[in-house]
């Protein structure tokens, strides 16, 4: 085993965790190397190997993995490189001819006491050669619909949409989502809705899990939106004649014979009165 002068010249990593990185590179793969295994061979002391091992895990030497194995245990599995990350991402990056044999060294452990079997294949460096990934570049925000100007309906909706968070945090939505579902919100107001009532119809009821805010809100704009306000009836002009639809009771009046209380247009005598009116030889009614 050759030990490169990157980690035996580390100036950054203490003694322990040199001789450490030593140790792991040179034992056999699937050797417990966990705490308690280097604690038992070592009189370092627990401590002390852990915090060597942390060092080593942050400077790119180690590499703790939690896997399944094939009877479904979960299990930790320590990798160990004789060459730290960043020297490894590099060469990952400009590629300089084919990849020779795996450069990193498992040691492997479990860190509940139980070897994993050996044999196993790394996972890691046991990879060919790629091409550097070039990330995607991100795609420009969407304007407004074309004929639809940034006008005051575009500045309520955008504010509707960004002011949903204020009542769930969860309904947080990003530039993007907003000016791709604010046409929507505006075919909501032309139709007669209040931005109340569109408020309300995209925060009221929500799911207790909810994974894709935006994704709910579209569904809601588009799944709920309600028809055309039909136009307000024009009022009828008061002529001041009654209505076919209104009826109002005659006034009362006092029975200028009998004083009795009748509903009549106007005064005069009531029913029983005109009636003996009408009828010779019959006297005036009682009162």
């Amino acid at each position: 085993m050759v030990i490169g002068n990157h980690l035996a010249q580390h100036r950054e990593l203490s003694l322990t965790a040199i001789g450490l990185a030593a140790h792991i590179l040179s034992v056999p793969e699937g050797t417990p190397v966990d705490i308690r295994s280097l604690a038992e061979r070592f009189p370092e002391g627990r401590d002390r190997i852990a915090f060597a091992l942390r060092e080593l895990e942050a400077h790119g030497y180690l590499e703790r993995v939690r896997e399944h194995t094939e009877t479904g245990r979960l299990v930790t599995r320590t990798y160990a490189h004789h060459t730290p990350a960043s020297v490894r991402l590099a060469d990952a990056v400009v590629p300089v001819g084919p990849v020779g044999p795996a450069g990193a060294a498992r040691a492997g452990a479990d860190e509940a006491a139980a070897a994993p079997e050996a044999g196993e294949p790394s996972q890691e460096d046991d990879q060919p050669g790629h091409e550097p990934h070039t990330p995607d570049r991100p795609e420009p925000v969407s304007e407004p619909r074309d004929g639809a100007p940034r006008d005051g309906l575009h500045e309520k909706a955008v504010t509707l949409l960004a002011g949903l968070r204020r009542t769930d945090p969860r309904l947080t939505l990003s530039l993007r989502d907003v000016n791709r579902m604010a046409p929507s919100v505006i075919d909501w107001l032309t139709r007669g809705a209040t931005p109340a009532a569109v408020h309300h119809t995209l925060t009221a009821d929500l799911p207790v899990l909810m994974k894709h805010p935006a994704g709910v809100i579209a569904y809601r704009l588009r799944e709920l939106l309600p028809p055309h306000l039909p136009p307000a009836p024009v009022p009828a002009a008061d002529t001041g004649a009654p209505t076919g639809g209104t009826h109002r009771p005659l006034p009362f009046q006092d029975c200028d014979g009998c004083n009795r209380v009748f509903r009549a247009p106007a005064p005069g005598h009531c029913r029983d009165c005109r009636s003996g009116f009408m009828t010779p030889g019959e006297g005036a009614c009682a009162a």
